[in-house]
């Protein structure tokens, strides 16, 4: 999901369950009264904030709009909470070889305009994705596929307006042709980025963005910006994941302690964050309607390096940055347990995670901290600031940490809160963060490269600091290519211990998901992302 979020930046504090499978909904109905009667045209409201972009599947790299995206569009694949590969609108992906894949669909799929879902409906929608003049955030994404450097060139004008990779066979089979072999290709094509478009989205793309016609569980309603987005069940969807459920109302709120006011009195269903003030109560509060469980996601502070403060700074001076913060202290303090501290850049619950990859640079240190700092040279200004979002219950855990590296360093630290996190990430991508800012990863697809390739790629979407390292891009190309899965995960595995040289960002602690439920509602419960399983929850009488 950014906002922890596309991949994604993932816009909160809070977490959630890996035992629950991402495509979720088949499940038993979990905590809450199973003898209630239920509606199963009942609605329900999820706390949730205004989306960054237009919702088009390939414009979504935040939280706030990948759960809204991932409730209208189904795509070819997902992940059940073990990693293992679930066909949804695909009945098939095959290949020998890593670099040709064949692609067949399901039949009688349909979007929501009665129209139906054919290979067309895919290769033309990744194929407009891939088109720089579309200006799509996760136009990257597509860079795998042959022909993407003359579609979309690093300089000059494009030579094709369509990958060569990309070719339909018929109504229900294409293919897939890579630059070069790619072991884990088929993990990445579960992110909704590579969902199937309608032929009505391309006659007008920017009115499509506002009101969206997918092939997911969930129909579009309506979008009140800044307030309200409402989705419908799809009654004809032929996905294993159709709603037990009518339908769900995205709930825009300024901040975590308006949201669990709101779901103490009724008002609000499902919270997917619990504010740092009442972490201390919400399980007295809500009782078996709380949740406190792990999920695949990692906090950091980034360094903006395009800033002159931190251009061709000395790592050492971020690796002592890092020594200065108590992660220990803060976590169990500020956060209430609810967090574990990090000890590297991969979030835990995914393929090649790694314990301590970061060696001692995430240990708290204050002498080396200082030590560090100044043979690097010293933080340039003595002084920095830390971006984040003030709907997003970061303000008590940022200062924390800013006061852990001021007393440890010295170094003068202070926060700057942007009123959303629509702002933060919009200062993020116009590369006007001031010094640092807070950084959020949940996984898109459960393997490393997700939280190394697709973060400190020189070119990848989800970099928005400006780093820029020629040997980890080197490094990066041949974990991409290695033979074998295991190969790929191992050489990335070593990326990750390299990361600590180079300190492309600083990793705070690793997420949970602490969130709750109303009475209204039962069979509540998480995905490996963070997310609620909208299409699994029951709405009482």
């Amino acid at each position: 999901m950014r906002g922890a979020r596309s991949a994604k930046w993932v816009a909160i504090a809070a977490v959630v369950a890996l035992g629950a499978t991402a495509c979720g909904g088949s499940g038993d109905e979990g905590s809450g009264d199973s003898k209630a009667a239920i509606d199963p045209n009942g609605t329900f409201t999820v706390e949730s904030g205004e989306p960054q972009n237009p919702l088009q599947p390939a414009n979504t790299m935040e939280s706030y709009g990948s759960i809204v995206i991932k409730s209208l569009f189904t795509g070819l694949v997902d992940y059940d909470s073990s990693g293992k590969i679930v066909m949804m609108n695909a009945d098939s992906v095959d290949t020998t070889d890593s670099k040709t894949f064949t692609v067949k669909l399901k039949s009688g799929w349909k979007f929501h305009d009665g129209t139906p879902v054919t290979a067309e409906s895919y290769v033309k929608a990744w194929n407009w994705a891939a088109t720089p003049e579309n200006k799509q955030t996760n136009s990257f994404w597509f860079s795998d596929i042959k022909g993407y450097s003359e579609v979309a060139p690093e300089s000059g004008k494009p030579k094709a307006t369509e990958l060569s990779g990309l070719k339909v066979v018929d109504d229900s089979t294409f293919t897939i042709e890579l630059s070069t072999a790619m072991p884990y290709f088929i993990y990445k094509l579960g992110y909704e980025v590579f969902s199937p478009l309608p032929e009505s989205f391309f006659k007008d793309p920017e009115a499509a963005g506002q009101k969206p016609i997918g092939n997911g569980p969930y129909k579009f309603v309506s979008w009140e910006h800044k307030k309200a987005i409402t989705v419908a069940k799809n009654a004809d969807y032929k996905g294993s994941n159709a709603a037990k459920n009518g339908g769900v109302t995205f709930k825009n709120y300024s901040t975590p302690e308006t949201a669990y006011e709101d779901l103490k009195s009724g008002n609000l269903d499902v919270i997917t964050q619990i504010a740092p003030k009442d972490l201390p109560v919400y399980k007295t509060d809500l009782g078996d309607r709380a949740v406190d469980q792990a999920y695949s996601a990692v906090q950091s502070i980034v360094p903006a390096f395009y800033t002159k403060q931190w251009k061709d700074i000395d790592p050492k001076v971020l690796q002592g940055l890092s020594m200065a913060i108590d992660r220990n202290t803060i976590t169990k303090t500020v956060l209430q347990g609810t967090r574990e501290p990090a000890t590297g850049w991969v979030a835990k619950g995914v393929l090649g995670y790694q314990p301590n990859a970061a060696g001692d640079v995430t240990t708290y240190d204050p002498a080396k901290a200082k030590a560090l700092i100044k043979e690097g040279g010293g933080v340039p200004g003595n002084e920095i600031t830390i971006q984040f979002n003030a709907d997003g219950g970061h303000k008590e855990w940022v200062e924390a940490v800013c006061n852990s590296i001021t007393n440890a360093t010295g170094v003068k630290c202070d926060t700057d809160s942007k009123a959303d996190f629509q702002a933060d990430l919009d200062a993020r991508d116009a590369h006007e963060v001031k010094s640092m800012y807070r950084g959020g990863w949940v996984l898109d697809f459960p393997m490393n490269a997700n939280f190394l390739r697709d973060l400190y790629g020189s070119k990848s979407s989800g970099n928005t600091s400006g780093f820029s390292n020629k040997d980890i891009d080197k490094e990066i190309a041949a974990a991409d290519s290695a033979t074998t899965l295991d190969d790929s995960v191992a050489k990335y595995q070593a990326i990750e211990k390299q990361l600590a040289d180079y300190m492309p960002s600083i990793p705070l602690w690793y997420y949970k998901v602490n969130a709750g439920y109303g009475e209204k509602v039962s069979g509540v419960k998480f995905a490996q992302d963070g997310d609620p399983i909208l299409t699994g929850v029951q709405v009482k009488k």
